[in-house]
């Protein structure tokens, strides 16, 4: 036996094919050396490794590594380059300084929630914290698809107060049209007010996306920077024109190319439509707003007008009907209408004889208070209608 103890452990001591091994035995005794022998000239007498090789799991990658490379190869291929650079500017100011140095299966549901409450703290509001939230889940969901985590973390959003939106009055808004002298600002207002589209709808908007002929406007691209991409819902939406929409686009009509353009070549910068706007309502005597607000103008006047939620929905390319709801509080109600059935007074016919079972009950009961020398109810009042079953008993 080539066991042997040497200070206070045991070793093995043997050789092997002109080769000695001599190795400490993990179990510290004479019979725990003879098995671990045994198991040692077991493995060469087989061919094997004396000590296989321990495959230790491999570190999960910080959220910074991940986050950008998930970046790269994940949004740049799946999103538009608006929701490119939303998620850039979300990882670089909120979600890499928090998470950044943390093992992407290190980051649990209590890390999130320390997030959600620094951001607060700091002063971001509820629907800031949940955009960067929605980016965080989608990076982490993104994680799991590709195993570089088992389960991702849930994540709560925060309760958001129901958006508020301004929109011009019909007082207002002709007044903004009437302030606008260049005929081509005049059409873009009248354009964005009349069809809701976006600012960056409006000057992608081409004169082959036109058809004055059919009173019609077909909504196919979008502008950011310089790029035409498609629009936010990714379909296109065919809009009809207004009398007015047509006599202002008729006044500005070329043969050909952007429908509001610059001089150069390209797209209009969105910073000289922002100055526009803001001197057509200093020259219209209304507040200040942005092209946006008449956006939220033509789905308001719509829904003042008894339009539907959903012919809006279409109008305004929503991918969402929730969307679309924030302006269900400006139609008109039908509720009060609905509540004024039950205040109409009963007519003739409204008897004793043929009511439901209940009301008929109810009537015999205050008939007999006003009447005690009535001594009981019969079932008989009710007819057919079985609510009563002891008939000639006192009520």
């Amino acid at each position: 036996m080539s066991a042997r103890k040497i200070g206070h452990s045991w070793w093995v001591d043997f050789r092997h094919a002109h080769q000695r091994i001599r190795k400490r035995s993990p179990d510290n005794s004479r019979a725990g050396a003879a098995v671990f022998e045994a198991t040692l000239r077991g493995r060469l007498a087989r061919g094997e490794p004396l000590f296989p090789a321990v495959h230790r799991p491999q570190p999960k990658p910080r959220f910074e590594v991940f986050a950008w490379h998930w970046y790269d190869v994940y949004v740049k291929t799946n999103n538009k380059p608006s929701e490119q650079r939303t998620k850039r500017i979300v990882l670089r100011r909120h979600l890499v300084p928090c998470f950044g140095k943390s093992a992407l299966d290190a980051i649990t549901a209590l890390h999130i929630e320390q997030f959600k409450a620094s951001q607060l703290k700091s002063g971001l509001a509820p629907k800031t914290v949940n955009n960067s939230l929605a980016i965080l889940g989608k990076c982490l969901r993104t994680a799991e698809e590709w195993g570089e985590v088992v389960r991702m973390p849930k994540i709560k959003p925060l309760q958001v107060p129901p958006q508020k939106f301004d929109f011009l009055s019909v007082e207002e808004a002709n007044r903004l049209i009437r302030a606008g002298n260049d005929p081509q600002w005049r059409a873009m207002v009248v354009v964005a007010l009349r069809t809701g589209l976006r600012l960056g709808e409006l000057l992608a908007l081409d004169w082959t996306d036109i058809d004055l002929e059919a009173s019609r406007l077909t909504v196919r691209r979008s502008v950011f920077g310089n790029q035409f991409v498609s629009p936010k819902s990714n379909r296109i939406r065919h809009i009809p024109l207004t009398d007015q929409t047509l006599r202002v686009l008729c006044a500005i009509k070329q043969p050909a190319g952007l429908v509001f353009k610059r001089r150069g070549p390209g797209p209009l910068n969105r910073k000289t439509p922002a100055r526009v706007i803001s001197l057509l309502c200093t020259a219209a005597g209304i507040r200040q707003i942005g092209w946006h607000v008449l956006r939220h103008t033509f789905a308001s006047h719509l829904a003042m007008g008894g339009v539907s939620m959903k012919a809006i929905q279409e109008l305004l390319g929503h991918s969402d009907i929730r969307t679309t709801m924030r302006y269900a509080h400006l139609t008109p109600s039908i509720l009060q209408d609905a509540v004024r059935v039950l205040e109409s007074e009963p007519t003739p016919a409204d008897t004793l004889v043929g009511q439901p079972a209940g009301n008929a009950f109810v009537a015999a009961v205050e008939d007999k208070q006003k009447h005690p020398s009535i001594r009981g109810v019969s079932a008989e009042f009710v007819g057919s209608g079985g609510g009563i079953r002891n008939a000639g008993h006192d009520v």
